[in-house]
């Protein structure tokens, strides 16, 4: 009998809004080949009426990759779907889980937790549009002022979760906390509300065929690798922005034991995709800025940090700044 493989498990850096542009996305591919990257949510507003298809914008590296719309019309949503696919995305996720108050007020994000049905049809409709997967991006409950607690019970997320099943989600993203709307800023959402894995376990013995992605809190290879003895996967956020070595150990031990990251190859690499973008009219900043976090708690990264922020060189396009920070940092470690 030909031998059982094992399910490989899925690591994904979360869509973070300013955070996970395209730049952003091709220094996360370089410290892991095999990470799921995505965009920064995307309005079908933006797409549709602002004409800024430029967000969808990627180049081949980032591979794969998906992007996260943000709406709640099925056709709209559709339509911005098809052009997704159209720009080479691996996979389309619908956000349903973020608790900004600018989100709200578009009745999109976390407060569409209340509406199952919508959602499926939201799924349905795009899963129609195109060919790559279609997956949701969910909290593990909603609370506002006069929910009367409907929203945050475990019945109530097995409802939705069903909801988005039959429609044909196939894979669901779930941080692991509350979304409380009203009182609460985003930052605050991501912290106040208790962290509730075990609200992803009875979603995974409900719905065993269900792909569920573990997300909220993990800042640890420790905390990362306890998730995966259960779940399908994870979801890091701002840990692997801050920590990006945290996707080279996952990359190592999941798929590839030989996999080492030399940073100083890395970062040299990383240099010679800034000058191309700057010899395309890219401004130097936007580029940099994903490195300030690199070498948290790391020797030289305060001084790392100081010269790669002149403001001075950043405005004159001036490459060699990076050189200059990154001395800090392995001349330290020298």
């Amino acid at each position: 009998m030909p031998n059982k493989t094992r399910k490989l498990k899925l690591v994904a850096v979360a869509p973070m809004m300013a955070w996970t542009d395209r730049h952003c996305r091709h220094l996360h591919r370089l410290y892991s080949p095999s990470a799921l990257l995505f965009s920064e949510m995307i309005t079908t507003g933006a797409l549709i009426y602002g004409k800024q298809t430029h967000q969808l914008d990627f180049d081949a590296s980032q591979h794969p990759v998906a992007v996260q719309l943000g709406g709640n019309d099925p056709h709209d949503l559709a339509r911005c779907a098809r052009l997704a696919e159209q720009w080479g995305y691996d996979e389309i996720n619908l956000n349903v889980g973020c608790p900004s108050d600018r989100v709200q007020r578009g009745t999109f994000g976390a407060c569409l937790m209340q509406s199952p049905t919508l959602v499926a049809d939201c799924i349905k409709s795009m899963g129609d549009a195109v060919a790559i997967p279609i997956t949701v991006k969910c909290r593990t409950g909603i609370e506002f002022s006069g929910d009367e607690d409907r929203y945050k019970s475990a019945d109530f997320l097995l409802e939705f979760v069903n909801a988005v099943h039959d429609a044909g989600c196939q894979r669901l993203y779930l941080h692991a906390r509350n979304a409380i709307l009203g009182g609460l800023t985003p930052a605050q959402n991501r912290h106040v509300p208790p962290l509730r894995p075990e609200r992803g376990k009875l979603i995974k013995s409900q719905f065993p065929n269900l792909e569920l992605i573990m997300n909220g809190g993990i800042d640890t290879y420790e905390k990362a690798l306890e998730l995966l003895q259960w779940a399908d996967g994870i979801m890091i956020g701002r840990s692997a922005y801050h920590s990006p070595l945290l996707l080279s150990q996952l990359h190592t031990h999941l798929l590839d034991p030989s996999f080492a990251v030399d940073e100083g190859e890395l970062l040299a690499r990383y240099k010679r995709y800034v000058q191309l973008q700057l010899q395309q009219g890219e401004r130097l900043q936007p580029l940099l800025r994903h490195l300030l976090h690199s070498f948290n708690g790391r020797p030289g990264a305060r001084r790392f940090r100081r010269t790669l922020s002149d403001h001075q060189r950043l405005k004159q396009g001036d490459a060699s700044l990076l050189d200059d920070a990154l001395s800090h940092v392995f001349g330290a470690a020298a």
